[in-house]
């Protein structure tokens, strides 16, 4: 199937490592130059050269803090510099810390918004007048499945995240018809740093061992076992493609079953 991706660019956000990494190869390897960025500078740099190297595509890295409007702006300014426009943006930020409510103060919950909704909304509004004047792009957002059921010790996440998809719900109705669609996929247990911190804080605040945490989130899955990042980006990779043209509006999970609502 040709997703017709190849001369499309794409700014995939975090993408030095776990699922903005994994997005990121998927993209390249049907064609799509990049604009990545990341926080520190080695690993989205080895990121940029190890995609480059693979897959033949221009791979343009820029560290950015995703939270500052003026590093978003200069984002954009390298991209459209190299590039001219963006056609697909794929917003991705490391989930904010765990632990219960009482045990997070009003500057950890003024950091998780700024890092996991002002963050969605700055690089938005960035790459949103390119794509309506070329009447084609793609925005999805890489949430969780604790919009749709939330996870214990995860309020941070649980609370942040289901803003982005009222965000994104609401702009996808009003870019519709602009050739604009927005979607959020939503990753289950997947392989990568952030859930192996995430056992790292169980093991230590329950007094179970890492591999019972991984054991427990594998007995909650149908499938019995932890995702790849390469099956959560395939799903991506289709809905930035021309083939996703009628799918809008919409979440969905990449969770081997974990979700176990109806809708």
């Amino acid at each position: 199937m040709d997703l017709g991706l190849k001369g499309k660019t794409a700014l995939v956000a975090a993408s030095s490592r776990g699922l903005g990494r994994a997005v990121a190869d998927e993209l390249a390897r049907e064609g799509a130059n990049l604009v990545i960025c990341a926080r520190t500078v080695a690993p989205l740099e080895e990121a940029g050269r190890a995609i480059h190297d693979e897959t033949g595509v221009e791979v343009v890295a820029v560290p950015t803090d995703l939270s500052k409007p003026a590093d978003v702006a200069r984002l954009m300014e390298t991209a459209e510099s190299d590039f001219g426009k963006i056609d697909v943006l794929i917003t991705n930020t490391g989930g904010p810390p765990p632990g219960p409510f009482e045990s997070h103060s009003v500057e950890a919950w003024s950091t998780a918004v700024e890092q996991n909704l002002n963050s969605v909304l700055n690089l938005t509004r960035a790459v949103l007048p390119g794509m309506k004047k070329a009447g084609w792009g793609r925005i999805i957002n890489i949430t969780s499945v604790a919009v749709k059921q939330p996870i214990d010790g995860l309020i941070l996440s649980n609370a942040v995240r289901a803003a982005v998809t009222g965000f994104a719900k609401t702009l996808a109705n009003e870019v519709a018809a602009d050739g604009i669609t927005v979607n959020n996929v939503m990753p289950g247990f997947t392989k990568t740093e952030r859930l192996d911190s995430l056992a790292a804080n169980i093991s230590e605040t329950q007094g179970i061992t890492v591999e019972e945490a991984f054991d427990r989130w594998k007995s909650q899955s149908p499938m019995g076992r932890i995702g790849e990042p390469t099956e959560f980006a395939a799903l991506v990779t289709f809905l930035a493609s021309e083939r996703a043209s009628y799918i809008t509006g919409t979440s969905i999970p990449v969770d081997g079953g974990f979700i176990q609502a109806l809708l």
